[in-house]
């Protein structure tokens, strides 16, 4: 199969032939002719397989063919996107695409001043890339209206809702024009956004080129247990060990990250951090940096689990697991892209048990361990499975009773040291998802 096989236009063809893009990939193929169709879409696929050109091209084809002229402060298609980052991503490989095509894009996000945004979309544009939050502050400074607008396009719709956007979707959702085309593509999808899909979507065909929040199998993994102090020490011997070039470093909060790379650059090792706190520019300077190899070590929270895209970027090491298991898949999802292989170390303590048995349970497969001389944790990390169970370590038989007025007194009951407490259920974050009227309420 051939990109001009699935009826793309000359333009498109002559844009990928630049680009390096030979045969389509799995999700290419089905969504491409779905979206030309003018189908509604639900397609959901492993991260790294192509899924941004799987909306795009389609998307660029269709608004060069059909369709008025743009208008002043409007945009014919909206691609909404979790984070900045995947935002400036996403935008950068549809400008690529439309490379040869009379269109024009651009993205807008918080972080940065609104201004110039603002100046950009006095004459419209066709495709404009957005994150939520700031593209409702357009829309009410009426800097941007949404009535010529024939496509949305959700892409990682299930981090929108992690990262606490549902009332923001649905305010999206009435701002916009009845009559259009909804395309949602993501690597995962929960039953949240299943839900999510039955409210904005129209008779959507649903594509899933692969088992469902299974991750790539480009990349091997394995678990490291350690004591949760030791975490920094390990991360260090196995960086010298392995003599590890270049790795993306996912730690769990802000201050974790930069605690980590305060360390790092105290030993003389070239790191550096991104999260939520930082100023946009600077974020996008430490991933430019890291992309041209000019930073070893790059450390991040979740920010960076989606839309980092680096060219067979060798190694993601779980500095801390995720609190969401689904992220679990997107962090990994950063190496072993577009048919390399890559490696994925996750560090895990005690306490983070039941994170690493909800992680196997999603993807269904049992992680292996492999203990590292002199790093073998004080607070073991009991066993897990597929199945979600956490193995906990066989009781101490109980010691017999001594009989007579001489032994201890009896103080109620008595819980032996080798006990272990049955770990507590994982307890996925409970997230809104927003509900849509779709239509006049009924009078009673």
């Amino acid at each position: 199969m051939t990109f001009a096989s699935l009826g793309l236009i000359e333009p498109l063809l002559r844009a990928l032939e630049t680009l390096g893009y030979q045969t389509p990939t799995p999700v290419q193929a089905q969504a491409i002719p779905a979206v030309l169709a003018g189908r509604d879409l639900m397609a959901a696929a492993q991260t790294g397989t192509g899924k941004t050109a799987g909306f795009a091209l389609p998307l660029l084809q269709l608004l060069t063919m059909e369709g008025p002229k743009v208008a002043a402060n409007s945009a014919r298609a909206l691609i909404l996107c979790p984070t900045r980052e995947l935002a400036e991503q996403v935008h950068a490989s549809v400008a690529e695409y439309a490379q040869h095509l009379p269109l024009t894009t651009y993205a807008v996000y918080g972080g940065v001043s609104i201004n110039p945004q603002m100046m950009k979309l006095r004459k419209g544009v066709d495709i404009l890339v957005a994150t939520p939050g700031r593209l409702i502050d357009l829309f009410r400074q009426n800097a941007l209206k949404l009535n010529q607008l024939q496509t949305l396009v959700l892409d990682e719709a299930d981090r929108m809702l992690d990262l606490g956007f549902s009332e923001e979707l649905a305010n999206i959702y009435r701002m916009l024009p009845k009559k259009r085309q909804t395309l949602l593509f993501s690597a995962t999808f929960s039953d949240d956004i299943r839900l999510l899909a039955g409210q904005m979507l129209n008779d959507p065909l649903s594509i899933e080129v692969s088992p469902r929040n299974v991750a790539a199998n480009t990349v091997k993994q394995w678990v490291v247990p350690v004591d949760k102090k030791r975490k920094a020490e390990l991360f260090v011997h196995l960086m010298r060990k392995g003599r590890w070039k270049q790795v993306l470093v996912f730690a769990k909060t802000r201050n974790g990250v930069d605690a980590l790379v305060d360390k790092l650059q105290g030993l003389g090792i070239n790191a550096d951090g991104i999260h939520g706190d930082k100023p946009q520019a600077t974020r996008q300077r430490a991933l430019d940096r890291f992309k041209a190899s000019d930073v070893q070590i790059l450390v991040a929270t979740d920010v960076a689990a989606r839309g980092l895209d680096i060219e067979d970027l060798p190694l993601v090491v779980n500095f801390d697991l995720p609190i969401v298991a689904e992220d679990y898949i997107h962090r990994i999802g950063r190496t072993g892209r577009a048919g390399n292989t890559g490696e994925a170390i996750s560090l895990v303590c005690a306490d983070e048990v039941n994170m690493l048995s909800a992680i196997e349970m999603l993807t269904r497969q049992t992680l292996t361990r492999k203990m590292e001389p002199d790093f073998e944790p004080e607070h073991r990390v009991p066993d897990t499975d597929a199945s979600g169970q956490v193995v906990k370590k066989p009781k101490k038989p109980k010691k017999p009773k001594l009989s007579g007025g001489g032994g201890k007194r009896n103080l109620g009951k008595w819980v032996d040291s080798g006990d272990v407490a049955p770990a507590e259920p994982s307890i996925k974050p409970v997230r809104k998802v927003p509900v849509f009227n779709t239509g006049p309420r009924k009078k009673k």
